[in-house]
């Protein structure tokens, strides 16, 4: 692995056990559902998620130093991101369509833009986007 990758790993590491700590901080103080938008960095939206991938990401840095393969992480955050990003496509597209709103459009980052509940499939394509992205970023780096 080069030097660089060494370092990204391990600030990603750092960063990933940083917000795993809070996360579960927040969550035994009922916090679990709280939002904070620098979560994405490790794949959570909210402290919840943190806390349990904080110890994932963390897991994954260590597994992929100890195999000193930059392509493990690669391919492991790739999946990572077609996956959630899948769930996310799912979780929307039902949003749109319940009679009960889970997620009130005025707390959606895209409101400003769309104000209105078309913000729900607003976010839905943002996810289908990311998803096509990471088909592709995969398929090539499996190639």
């Amino acid at each position: 692995m080069e030097n660089w990758q060494l370092v990204l790993l391990s600030l990603y590491a750092v960063i990933a056990v940083i917000y795993g700590i809070i996360g579960l901080w927040m969550s035994s103080r009922s916090k679990a559902h709280k939002k904070f938008l620098p979560l994405n960095i490790i794949g959570a939206f909210v402290w919840g998620d943190a806390a349990i991938l904080g110890w994932f990401w963390l897991a994954v840095v260590i597994a992929s130093l100890i195999s000193d393969s930059w392509f493990l992480f690669e391919l492991i955050f790739l999946c990572f991101w077609l996956i959630r990003a899948l769930g996310e496509v799912l979780y929307w597209f039902n949003q749109q369509f319940s009679q009960k709103e889970l997620e009130p459009p005025e707390q959606i980052w895209f409101y400003p833009l769309f104000r209105n509940n078309s913000v729900w499939f607003i976010f839905q394509l943002w996810w289908q986007c990311i998803t096509a992205v990471v088909i592709v970023l995969l398929i090539l780096l499996l190639k």
